[in-house]
């Protein structure tokens, strides 16, 4: 019998003939799951690693992931982040205003930083647990949502209307620890990184095509030359950006559920995996033999194609356990 990982292997790789594949993105209800709250979660990676095991167990997910919160390169940039017990991790200042304060912050080292060191030690956790038998999904932010979280979201939209000197700066800066970052996880037994990006799908193509495209080629192809894959979730509806991305060599590519599968694949073509795309309210809210039927038609209109069953984004914490057994059995 095949390994996960020899599974999605033979996924990436085209060969089609094995069940699809089934990968939610689990955070605060892996943690509340399994009796952990989401500050332990976000904090130690024990707990986060513990928390996705035992979830992959139960729900017979088919990849884990180190996904927890925005603020981990962030962190190490120096910002204050607070964990509140049932909620998201929340950064508590802004570090930069101006270009000066962008030429004043240096890169971290992703390995002298609390909550990035967290994160690498929790990709060591994983190989060892897993003895590299299921695929792990490291995670960085991209570069234009840590520039948000850098400089505030409002503040950084209007930059790249009035000041493309200092947004360049700052995405450049993004860049660097994403790209020391990735590659800390790949060392550390990642098999997949994944680029959050979520920002992008606030901002139009010309703008997403003048500040971030070419960012993300670079960071694509620095992670897939050092052994790596690439998985790009960008929440929201993307479909104006699918032109853009088509051609970045994306190995998998999570649509939200305002995204038409359908036209995504003629997009983008044959070669990336689609992941996603059921709306994730309705898992949590409808009954769990309507879920069996929407997952069930998703996957048949998927047939022949790369893809793996998954919400469009993340599964809520309230969403029934039940609900989610219901999707990993009708696939």
């Amino acid at each position: 019998m095949k390994t996960k990982k020899q599974l999605f292997d033979d996924l990436v790789k085209g060969d089609l003939s094995s069940r699809t594949l089934f990968r939610p993105i689990l955070m605060h209800f892996a943690a509340r799951f399994n009796g952990a709250t989401y500050s332990e979660f976000a904090s130690d990676y024990k707990t986060l690693v513990d928390c996705n095991i035992r979830s992959m167990e139960y729900f017979d997910t088919d990849m884990v992931g180190l996904i927890s919160d925005p603020y981990r390169e962030t962190s190490a940039f120096g910002a204050k982040i607070s964990f509140p017990a049932e909620d998201v991790p929340r950064c508590e200042n802004i570090l930069v205003k101006t270009s000066e304060d962008v030429r004043r912050l240096n890169n971290p080292d992703v390995y002298k930083c609390e909550r990035t060191l967290d994160r690498i030690r929790g990709a060591e956790l994983f190989f060892r647990e897993l003895k590299g038998e299921v695929p792990v999904i490291g995670w960085i932010e991209g570069p234009l949502a840590e520039a948000c979280d850098l400089a505030g979201i409002s503040e950084m939209l209007m930059q790249m209307m009035a000041d493309p000197g200092f947004s360049n700066l700052i995405l450049d800066k993004c860049m660097v620890t994403a790209k020391d970052f990735a590659l800390a996880q790949i060392n550390a037994g990642c098999d997949v990184i994944g680029i959050g990006d979520a920002i992008c799908s606030q901002i139009d193509r010309d703008t997403y095509d003048l500040y971030v495209k070419e960012r993300h080629r670079e960071i694509i192809s620095f992670i897939q030359e050092n052994g790596g894959r690439v998985k790009l979730h960008i929440c929201g509806n993307i479909t104006h950006l699918l032109p853009s991305i088509a051609d970045l060599n994306i190995d998998i590519i999570d649509l939200d559920f305002n995204v038409d599968m359908q036209h995504a694949r003629q997009v983008v073509g044959s070669v990336p995996v689609l992941c996603g795309n059921i709306n994730p309210v309705q898992i949590q809210d409808m009954p769990a033999r309507q879920i069996e039927r929407e997952v069930s038609e998703m996957v048949s209109s998927m047939k022949g194609q790369k893809y793996i069953l998954s919400a469009g984004c993340e599964i809520t914490v309230n969403t029934p356990p039940g609900n989610l057994l219901a999707m990993s059995h009708s696939r």
